[in-house]
């Protein structure tokens, strides 16, 4: 009998690749390089998509055979509450927190808007995009 393909993820080539979502994470912090934004702060806007493999989760409906997205949610929030004058910076924190507690993660894409930047004019936000 033949045995399945592997992929990169160590993943046979009939498994199951999902996704969970996090949208829309509001949380109000202290990031940027103007000293009246480290002062008085800010609302920012995280979305973040994390793959993994689903199959686990689809046939047993337990919560230890997902990503927990509490748990991911958690991880955010921590991030978030240390000041930092990049989003870059933010950005590549968290995403470093996630591989670190769920090492079986795939592609995390992440997406941090600060609200109501000080840039002189109306602008309704700004973003900084990574993956890895």
């Amino acid at each position: 009998m033949d045995s399945p393909e592997i992929d990169n993820f160590g993943l046979s080539n009939n498994a199951t690749m999902g996704k969970i979502m996090l949208e829309g994470m509001e949380f109000f912090a202290y990031h940027g390089c103007y000293k009246e934004e480290q002062l008085i702060g800010t609302k920012f806007i995280v979305d973040l998509e994390v793959e993994y493999n689903t199959a686990s989760a689809e046939e047993s409906d337990h919560l230890h055979d997902t990503l927990n997205y509490q748990e991911v949610y958690r991880i955010v929030k921590r991030e978030m509450e240390i000041r930092s004058k990049l989003l870059e910076n933010v950005a590549r924190r968290i995403l470093n927190s996630l591989k670190e507690a769920f090492p079986e993660a795939g592609k995390t894409t992440l997406k941090i808007a600060k609200v109501n930047p000080p840039l002189g004019g109306k602008v309704k936000q700004v973003s900084c995009v990574l993956s890895q």
